[in-house]
């Protein structure tokens, strides 16, 4: 498999399609793409049938996480929303996604618990929040490529 961070090159653009499924997942790896994106708000909504508001839980989620990777070829970032509470589950977060397959996580920037990133209203945690939390997922992941990706939600309409 490709390394994500191998794929990951200034100047040069790096399309992930969002999937959600296995249905989903076997589709985007079937057309090639180089990398894949596990969206939140799809996994939840396929799994729950709600929208991604903080309803689903780290469990929920990791085990989205280890069936998307088992299907797919490319290196899968996963949306870890924003590690499912304080620095002590940002660590587990990663520690879990990593193993369940994932070539890198996303979090988030929003309180806990979230809405959805689209969604008007959210409020993010201060700057030196989401700095620590960042530390602590590169801190706690076993292996160097795994990606960290920071997602910030500060922009509202």
């Amino acid at each position: 498999m490709t390394r994500l961070l191998d794929l990951i090159k200034p100047g040069k653009l790096l399309i992930a399609p969002g999937i959600f499924d296995g249905i989903s997942a076997r589709i985007a790896d079937e057309f090639g793409f180089e990398a894949l994106y596990m969206t939140g708000y799809g996994a939840v909504g396929s799994h729950l049938g709600l929208p991604d508001a903080g309803l689903a839980s780290y469990t929920d989620m990791v085990g989205r996480v280890k069936v998307l990777a088992d299907t797919v070829s490319a290196p899968l970032v996963a949306d870890g929303d924003t590690g499912y509470g304080g620095l002590l589950n940002v660590q587990h977060t990663v520690r879990g996604y990593e193993a369940a397959g994932a070539a890198g996580i996303q979090l988030e920037d929003q309180e806990f618990p979230k809405k959805c990133g689209h969604t008007p209203n959210r409020k993010v945690i201060p700057l030196e929040d989401m700095v620590q939390k960042i530390k602590v997922a590169v801190e706690s992941r076993d292996n160097a490529d795994f990606a960290i990706v920071a997602r910030t939600d500060a922009r509202t309409n």
